[in-house]
């Protein structure tokens, strides 16, 4: 491990301190290590790699106001007190503005490698077990409502629509985590995800029979 990551660790750290948990500390470890496991099959400049998965959600919108630029000032000043490369420091603001579901109909066309496999690692760690967690510890934090059999999803919301929802939490499986299985880029990521999806699946069957006291 280089300094430059050891001490950008020890910053995110810092940063997320006291954070919501599932946008804390660990989501951004989990997205780190998801990230250099996807990398050992598909390549790409690890430097990159790296800095972007420990910056990405540095300051996640949500959480500011919808403010998507504060998380690329921040990264910005961080990567250049460190003396990190001008290309690499491109290429990172680059992942960070372009990784989110939300920014989806923005997206590059033939996006680089580097971009493709911190949003697959990102976007893992929003599905299965860990992110059926993270979608109720969220749900909690903002008090809605697990479930109303009369609110339906709000499906191929705008961008301005999903920022703005305040949905169920099971709606957001239909939402957002149930479609990032076919959103996945790369082959290392798309086997990984289907065995969360089906675990997604399994966990919803599961919920509707206890709700409705069908078993």
């Amino acid at each position: 491990m280089t300094e430059t990551i050891q001490k950008t660790i020890a910053f995110v750290k810092g940063k997320l301190e006291g954070a919501e948990a599932g946008h804390d500390w660990f989501h951004i470890e989990r997205v780190w290590k998801l990230s250099l496991k996807i990398a050992e099959t598909e390549g790409g400049n690890s430097e990159v790699v790296e800095l972007a998965a420990l910056l990405h959600d540095i300051a996640d919108p949500k959480f500011h106001n919808g403010d998507e630029t504060l998380a690329l000032k921040i990264s910005e000043e961080w990567m250049n007190s460190l003396k990190v490369s001008p290309d690499v420091v491109e290429q990172v603001l680059f992942i960070i503005k372009n990784i989110s579901f939300k920014n989806r109909g923005e997206s590059p066309e033939n996006p680089p490698i580097e971009l493709q496999i911190v949003q697959d690692a990102d976007r893992l760690d929003a599905i299965g077990a860990i992110g059926i967690a993270r979608t109720f510890n969220f749900g909690g934090f903002k008090n809605n409502l697990m479930y109303h059999p009369e609110i339906p999803p709000k499906l191929n919301m705008s961008k301005e629509e999903y920022k703005k929802n305040e949905g169920t939490t099971v709606n957001h499986f239909y939402e957002k985590l149930l479609l990032l299985k076919d959103l996945m880029n790369t082959n290392s990521a798309k086997k990984i995800a289907a065995e969360r999806h089906d675990f997604m699946l399994k966990f919803l069957e599961r919920f509707y029979k206890e709700w409705n006291v069908t078993e």
